[in-house]
């Protein structure tokens, strides 16, 4: 029977949050569409980072790594090779256009990015959608950026329109009734009828070794890749920390060196500073408090406990840490503090008030890796003959996640 074919395509230019996302979405992918369509699935995911393929691939799927882009005030260049960034993009295009002439998909699932780094993608989905029955798909965090931010972001790719031809729906991984980018004027508003929202990609992320690597409790900071982490970890390697407690900090594999090593150096007794750990959502579930960033995958994790949390969002570059830190604040799921008002007096005080706390986040909309194989599914039927029915959710909750 011949198999689904799916690509995952990110940018990443900055941190791990792209890849990290679309992995998730390759494990609920794998396991729940054959069930859903009776068809395997094998798929490939595009990423421009080199750590990628220490991250473990579903069964059936592999890596193509592009050469990196990195950012800078300018804009985009390349984050290795000594070449025009022009070239590099060139490059990056036709290798994008070869995997997907190749590998002939059956859906793409596009990250945040409609059409790359400087549109460098647009020229492969337009040949796929031309030559092939392909489904094409923008998959979007729920928080963009600030909308002039996102405005401009739209409209250097090309506007509405542009995406109106090349997408056949926009998938936007969050609940609307805690941040919802359409009113908040992130997402054109003439882009609603393509838009499902799934729920946050939080509850049924892959398990991971299921040990930890503290001997007894503790409270844990993680400041996700760790190349603009070093402020907050700062901040947290000098806090007092109640009595009885260890402190994990996870600086993350993309933390210089120099920066990784000044914390070692003023770690105190029961802290314990790591670049990573084998399973950061077991620590998350079993920390007495965390404390994060505020990137997408790290608050999914979060959100998918019961642990009380305090967010200090990264402040440069983009509003969208900060948005996302206020929105699930004001639905009373977290705490967020700016970094340039915290202290390790006012970080350790907030760890000795929420110790033994549970926070209740039930009412939270979490299943968004259920729903996008169910999207997908849906998707696909016309070009398959399905095994079975696809599950519909409940008519009131399908509205809910419709935008109208």
């Amino acid at each position: 029977m011949e198999p689904m074919r799916i690509v995952l395509y990110s940018h990443d230019s900055v941190g791990l949050g792209h890849m990290r996302r679309n992995l998730a979405l390759a494990h609920a992918l794998s396991n729940q569409l054959p069930g859903l369509t009776g068809r395997p699935v094998t798929g490939i995911l595009i990423t421009g980072t080199a750590l990628a393929p220490a991250f473990p691939a579903p069964d059936g799927w592999d890596w193509v790594l592009l050469p990196g882009v990195g950012k800078s005030p300018a804009g985009y260049l390349p984050r290795n090779l000594s070449m025009p960034m022009d070239d590099l993009v060139s490059m990056r295009a036709r290798l994008l256009k070869a995997v997907l002439a190749g590998f002939r998909p059956h859906l793409v699932v596009v990250d945040r990015h409609a059409t790359g780094v400087n549109r460098e993608l647009e020229s492969a989905l337009r040949r796929s959608r031309s030559v092939g029955q392909v489904r094409v798909v923008l998959g979007l965090r729920e928080v963009l950026d600030s909308p002039a931010v996102a405005s401009a972001e739209w409209a250097r790719i090309g506007g509405p329109r542009l995406v109106k031809a090349l997408f056949d729906q926009i998938w936007v991984y969050g609940d609307p009734a805690v941040h919802d980018p359409v009113a908040a004027g992130e997402i054109p508003f003439s882009l609603r009828k393509l838009i499902r929202y799934t729920g946050y990609l939080a509850a049924g992320r892959p398990p991971g070794s299921g040990t930890s690597c503290m001997p007894g409790p503790y409270c844990l900071t993680t400041v996700g890749g760790g190349s603009d982490g070093h402020a907050l970890a700062r901040v947290a390697v000098a806090a007092p920390v109640p009595a009885g407690l260890g402190h994990l900090i996870v600086a993350g594999p993309q933390m210089p060196v120099e920066q990784l090593n000044d914390l070692r150096r003023q770690a105190g007794p029961g802290v314990k500073v790591v670049s990573a750990v084998d399973d950061l959502p077991y620590h998350l579930r079993h920390a007495a408090a965390v404390v994060s960033m505020g990137g997408y995958n790290t608050v999914c994790e979060i959100m998918s406990t019961t642990v009380p949390a305090l967010i200090v969002p990264r402040t440069e570059a983009r509003e969208e840490q900060r948005i996302r830190a206020e929105s699930l604040a004001a639905a009373g799921y977290l705490e967020h503090q700016d970094i340039g008002t915290l202290t390790p007096e006012i970080f350790g005080g907030w760890l000795a008030a929420r110790l033994g706390a549970a926070v209740d986040r039930r009412r939270a909309v979490l299943d968004g890796l259920i729903r996008v194989p169910q999207l997908a599914a849906e998707l696909l039927q016309p070009l398959f003959r399905p095994k079975s029915s696809v599950p519909a959710l409940d008519p009131k909750e399908s509205a809910s996640r419709v935008a109208v």
